[in-house]
Order: C-alpha cells, then structure tokens, then sequence
C-alpha cells in the first residue's frame, strides 16, 4: 500500500498512465501473447531481465523509455528473445502496438482527474513511455502538464523525473500525490517527500486521495 501519511494539503497529483488511467496493462499482455502464440514463460524472462535495476548501462527497457533506443530496434531485439508455441518466428514489426492494442481508458480513473481539477488541484501526467502513441487530446484536457520520459530523457524511478513533474506542478514535494501501479516507483516517490498511492483498482485510489483533500467524494458521482 503506498505512503498516504497525513501532512500539508495537497495542491497536485502527479499521475502515471498505462495501468492507472487505463485499463490493466496485464490484461493487454496476456491478450497479446495468445494472438501471437508466444510462450509466457519466454516474455517474463525477458521481462524481468529488462527492467532489473542494477543493470549496469542501461537494459534495452531503461533505454527505450529514455528515448536512446528507436522502437523498431527495441521490437527487433525483443521478438529474437521470445519463442512461439509452434516454433515459428515472432514478428518483429508493430510488436508493441499488438502488446497495447487491448488497454483502454479507464473511465472511472479518468472521471477522477476531472473530479480533482473541478477542486482547483493541479494535475501531471507523469509516464515511463514504450514508444506509446498518448491520446494527446484527452491529456490535455485532463493534465496541466505531461512529462514523458521518452521524451525528457529521464524515467522513474529516477528522482530528476519527479522533481520535474513537481516543477510543472508547481509544489513542492510534500504538497504533491504521486499515483502509480508499479511498487519501485511508488516508493521512490515517498522517498522524496510525495505522498505515495500503489493503485489497485480505481475505488480504492479514489478513496486513498479522498482523504487527502477535503472535497473529493470518496465514490465517484452516480454511485
């Protein structure tokens, strides 16, 4: 569960994407690896290989979601790692576009930013990105400010990201709420001052940030 300790009122909420405004990114994987008859197991070692923190200069996720690697080198690179039921080759091209084709908008999560904006909060996009194509038009709508790490040059966990969402924000660490579905970078957040929210599913996150500010309905409108 993230750090929501009680302190000064938060004036901003800094919010990732992929898995808290939209829908599970598990179940577009999962979606993904049955279409191309890829073999979890083959993913998942990849995966953990990819985004492991002590590797030293940067593995091909750290570099992709820094902008120093092209998607279609980052495609290439891992459709060789993973292997198919049947033994025929993965496609390479529009690897990550079939991995996401199946998130959607979370609308409950989405009704929520509005909720806070309606309260004067001021509102982040804060985004490890895998060369996503962002619904620029909704972000911004909904976001004061979009910092994706693609391209800033930087991604989460490291703190120079959070320190320039902050700055977008306009607060100071603790007067900030940071929303994220992935542990690491939640607990970098608290480690800095933010408040800190591990989202689950939208209700709870709603009611976590609920009692952080006076005015935010701990259930959305219409319940």
């Amino acid at each position: 569960m993230g750090d929501i300790s009680v302190g000064r009122t938060p004036t901003a909420v800094l919010f990732d994407y992929g898995g808290v405004l939209t829908t599970p990114v598990r179940h577009s994987i999962d979606a993904w690896l049955r279409r191309d008859g890829i073999r979890p197991a083959t993913f998942s070692r990849v995966l953990k290989a990819w985004m492991s923190r002590s590797a030293r200069g940067g593995t091909p996720v750290h570099l992709l979601e820094t902008g120093e690697m092209p998607v279609e080198e980052f495609e290439r690179r891992m459709a060789a790692e993973l292997v198919t039921h049947d033994g025929s080759p993965v496609v390479a091209e529009g690897l990550l576009d079939r991995l996401f084709g199946e998130m959607r908008a979370d609308a409950q999560m989405i009704a929520l930013v509005r909720d806070l904006r309606a309260l004067g909060i001021r509102t982040v996009l804060l985004s490890n990105s895998w060369g996503n194509t962002y619904p620029r038009r909704l972000l911004a709508e909904l976001f004061d400010a979009v910092v994706i790490s693609g391209e800033v040059g930087l991604r989460k966990p490291d703190p120079r990201i959070y320190r320039l969402a902050l700055e977008q924000a306009g607060a100071a660490a603790d007067e900030a709420v940071f929303v994220d579905d992935a542990q690491p970078n939640v607990s970098a957040a608290a480690t800095l001052g933010l408040h800190a929210v591990l989202h689950v599913d939208p209700s709870r996150t709603r009611e976590q940030l609920a009692a952080l500010m006076p005015g935010l309905a701990d259930e959305p409108a219409g319940t």
